[in-house]
């Protein structure tokens, strides 16, 4: 297995687990030295799946693969028909 720097993650793509462009790795978000969230750059097409932010947070649990791509788990995503409450923080 090839250890990956977080450098090189950055600006890869995302789909999601069914297939879906999603966007690019912004950037990630470390707590106490492990990577707790990724900052994801919506694409244009996908913004309207979450409430038309421009980009979103995704806790490294839904992370299902990085490698030349990232697969994230769709479940993550905000549904945007819900009242998004506490879940506001995540969206950017």
């Amino acid at each position: 297995m090839r250890v990956k720097k977080i450098t090189e993650s950055l600006r890869t793509k995302v789909y999601t687990d069914s297939g879906d462009f999603f966007g690019e790795v912004e950037e990630a978000n470390l707590c106490d030295n492990k990577i707790d969230g990724w900052r994801i750059r919506v694409d244009s097409g996908m913004s309207s799946l979450i409430g038309g932010a421009r980009g979103v947070i995704i806790p490294h649990q839904f992370i299902k693969a990085i490698s030349d791509i990232v697969i994230i788990n769709k479940a993550a995503l905000p549904n945007p028909d819900s009242d998004f409450g506490d879940m506001s923080e995540e969206l950017i």
